[in-house]
């Protein structure tokens, strides 16, 4: 099978209320600035809107950072709907404030590696690529 030649493709959203997108704005950029090409959805998306637009954009992976603490609830969510949409070699991961124990559950439903406050960018564009690299035909 022929590798694909396109940049990675990345979608970075906010699921819910939580309005601090600092954070997720510093990652986008980052992510472009490692050749990635980025869908930076905005505030106050759904698990919905997040999975739909991952899948008219054709990505490779998505990148959900939360501030607000509704975790257990937006990353089971929107993994749900990723299986129900068969989209099974998407990355799904993300970070924020989010608990040890907790990364770890999310991690055994099938949320990749998650990244805490101060995580170094290239640490975060490293795992995209590798994990694309391994699990899709890049």
């Amino acid at each position: 099978m022929e590798k694909k030649t396109r940049p990675l493709r990345v979608l970075v959203a906010k699921v819910g209320l939580d309005g601090h997108d600092r954070g997720a704005k510093v990652i986008a950029t980052a992510l472009r600035d490692a050749g990635m090409e980025v869908i930076y959805t905005g505030l106050r998306q759904t698990a919905e809107m997040v999975v739909n637009a991952a899948l008219q954009e054709d990505v490779d992976a998505i990148g959900i950072s939360i501030l607000s603490g509704a975790h257990m609830t937006v990353f089971p969510k929107v993994i749900q709907l990723m299986k129900e949409k068969g989209m099974n070699d998407v990355l799904l991961t993300g970070g924020g404030i989010i608990p040890e124990d907790d990364m770890k559950t999310l991690n055994d439903l099938g949320v990749g590696k998650l990244f805490a406050p101060g995580t170094a960018t290239t640490e975060i564009s490293t795992y995209i690529r590798d994990w694309t690299a391994k699990h899709r035909d890049f």
